[in-house]
């Protein structure tokens, strides 16, 4: 396989610290509205891919199929609204709440392969269900204290969280066929056009965006896309699946602690005992998954 040009745990590291971003630029996004910011990360991301993918996979594009085609087409909706309904969260409720919620995402998964594909349940896999469950509930009523709209937040999140399990289920099934960058730009590409479709109708600004929200859209189409989820595509060749999936768990925490330093949010003690125990919930439920369910990572992530 040979040795790697860096050693994969930094560039592990880089990619949980880059994916750990996103919500703090959505927050800093300010008053541009929630999908506007949404489109324009995934607008400039396309852009950015364009000379690459039209250069080296241009033949695999004109072979792809109708039904190929029909379920990019989905797999664009299901991350447009993904982005939609979590940088709306981040609107109502903390970095801390609304990462934690939106990282519940491989346990819908797990739902999804187990009412679509009959995928059965382990002993390990229930008890982990059961404990994310528990620890969502701490999440929700802590918020629920201090406002019914922080409570809106953490449902936005959870939705978010349910729309990017369709956008990997689809996902996981085109990419047996389609190259990762083929897959990638496409699914962008059908995500960014649902976003324009969907910033035309509720009549919102495309212009008229200061100076710093030009940077943040650009640093979200950079950073938590290519030097995040890339970076963990790139590190698939020398670590697993499964040690990749846990350091996306870190996400929640990079998140917080950023949202700590740069927004000065604080954590309330329901968002330390309810996040710790989504944590270490998702941990037991890939530790009991992963001998049946080998995850594969696509670009974005959930969270990011």
């Amino acid at each position: 396989m040979g040795k790697p040009p860096i050693h994969p745990y930094i560039i592990l590291f880089i990619g949980v610290l880059s994916i750990s971003t996103s919500a703090i630029f959505v927050k800093l996004a300010g008053d541009a509205p929630a999908s506007m910011v949404a489109f324009y990360r995934l607008t400039l991301a396309v852009v950015i891919m364009a000379p690459y993918v039209l250069w080296k996979h241009i033949d695999e594009i004109k072979q792809i199929q109708r039904k190929d085609w029909f379920l990019a087409i989905f797999s664009g909706i299901f991350l447009a609204f993904h982005f939609i309904l979590w940088f709306q969260s981040l609107s109502y409720t903390t970095v801390a709440s609304s990462v934690v919620l939106v990282s519940l995402q491989p346990v819908f998964a797990f739902l999804g392969t187990y009412i679509f594909f009959r995928e059965r349940f382990t002993v390990g896999a229930i008890l982990s269900l059961a404990i994310t469950l528990v620890g969502s509930t701490i999440v929700g009523w802590g918020d629920f204290q201090i406002s019914g709209l922080a409570l809106l937040g953490d449902a936005l999140a959870l939705l978010g969280a349910i729309m990017v399990t369709g956008y990997f289920l689809l996902g996981q099934n085109l990419r047996q066929r389609l190259s990762l960058m083929t897959y990638t730009f496409i699914a962008y590409g059908m995500a960014a056009v649902t976003l324009l479709i969907y910033n035309a109708v509720l009549g919102y600004s495309f212009t008229g965006y200061t100076g710093n929200q030009w940077l943040i859209f650009t640093a979200l189409a950079i950073i938590p896309t290519f030097f995040g989820h890339s970076l963990f595509n790139w590190t698939l060749k020398w670590l697993s699946a499964s040690t990749i999936s846990m350091a996306v768990l870190l996400e929640p925490i990079g998140a917080s602690l950023l949202a700590f330093w740069i927004l000065h949010e604080t954590i309330s003690w329901s968002q330390w005992l309810g996040g710790s125990i989504v944590i270490f919930g998702l941990m037991m439920f890939i530790f009991s998954t992963m001998k049946k369910v080998k995850p594969k990572l696509t670009h974005d992530s959930k969270d990011g």
